[in-house]
């Protein structure tokens, strides 16, 4: 019987969480299943010397070591599940380094901030099963090899592939139970990913363009009514696009914001302020604005703002 191979494609906060569950369930002597890794830089080199190591609340620390870890997906034996965990920004040259190394039963999730990473993926890749899929988990690489994760034990959200709707993985499903991951499978995970999307992307761009955290967002009136009115422009074009939202989103995910410690700063603010050159304001105002314009929805104050941020 040949072994279950998962690919851990970018292994930083999100990667680095969940890789370091598998690779600390599955050694690379398990009989079942082989965990691999790509990664870079100093992180990686360490990774190859010591392994992974993962610090949380849930578990206190463990130490995961994968069958091997790579800077080239060439590197890697065929793959039946390649864990997408880069920043969407890296998403087309993953995509494109992929290559054909994606068979017809190959299995890709991509748990990315973005409201529509399944499309994007499958404008690069024509074959595999792809399955919608979001993430719940605050992590970040504390220092090269050690990944710090905090608050709730991360959730990955995942569902059919419209193109393959027959494909439930169950294979998949054994892994993640053996290495602790909570998990829910949806016969449709858009509205859950739309849920979060309405929750990052309005506050990501609030956050970002005025430097603000979420409670000093949450406090100042003007900043709160600006959210609100990004959260009304995504909620309208979920809709159109026939996604059943909770009712009462907004005031749902205004309370969601609340329960964070005031000082949360978002990653899009993070980015725009150290001025990296890459951000993931494409993936939130990009493809609000570009959605909103395709489905006739107007976005007057997501346009507005992706245009201040676009000068920052």
């Amino acid at each position: 019987m040949s072994k279950f191979n998962i690919a851990v494609i970018g292994v930083g906060g999100v990667g680095g969480y969940f890789g370091g569950k598998l690779a600390h369930a599955f050694s690379p002597s398990d009989s079942r299943t082989n965990i691999f890794f790509v990664a870079r830089g100093n992180h990686l080199e360490e990774i190859k010397k010591n392994g992974i190591i993962v610090k949380s609340p849930e578990f206190g620390s463990l130490t995961g070591r994968p069958a091997l870890a790579t800077e080239r997906i060439d590197d890697l034996p065929p793959i039946d599940v390649f864990l997408i965990c880069v920043k969407g920004y890296d998403l087309k040259g993953v995509a494109t380094s992929l290559g054909n190394r994606i068979r017809d039963d190959s299995m890709i999730m991509t748990p990315l901030n973005g409201a529509d990473i399944r499309e994007r993926l499958r404008g690069e890749i024509k074959t595999g099963i792809i399955f919608p899929a979001c993430v719940y988990v605050t992590c970040h690489i504390e220092d090269p090899g050690v990944v710090a994760h905090a608050g709730k034990p991360g959730k990955i959200i995942f569902g059919r592939d419209p193109d393959h709707p027959n494909t439930i993985p169950h294979e998949l499903f054994r892994v993640f139970e053996e290495s602790s991951i909570d998990y829910e499978w949806q016969d449709d995970a858009h509205p859950a990913i739309w849920e979060k999307y309405l929750f990052i992307a309005s506050f990501g761009l609030v956050s970002a363009r005025h430097d603000r955290t979420l409670g000093e967002i949450l406090e100042d009136p003007s900043l709160r009514k600006e959210t609100v009115e990004i959260m009304n422009e995504i909620y309208s074009i979920a809709l159109r696009k026939n996604i059943k939202l909770p009712d009462g989103i907004v005031d749902l995910s205004l309370r969601k914001a609340a329960a964070f410690p005031n000082n949360t700063q978002t990653s899009l603010q993070r980015d725009i302020r150290q001025k990296k050159g890459k951000s993931e304001l494409d993936l939130f105002g990009g493809t609000i604005i570009d959605l909103g314009e395709k489905l006739g929805v107007r976005t007057p104050a997501t346009k507005k703002i992706y245009k201040e941020l676009e000068g920052i």
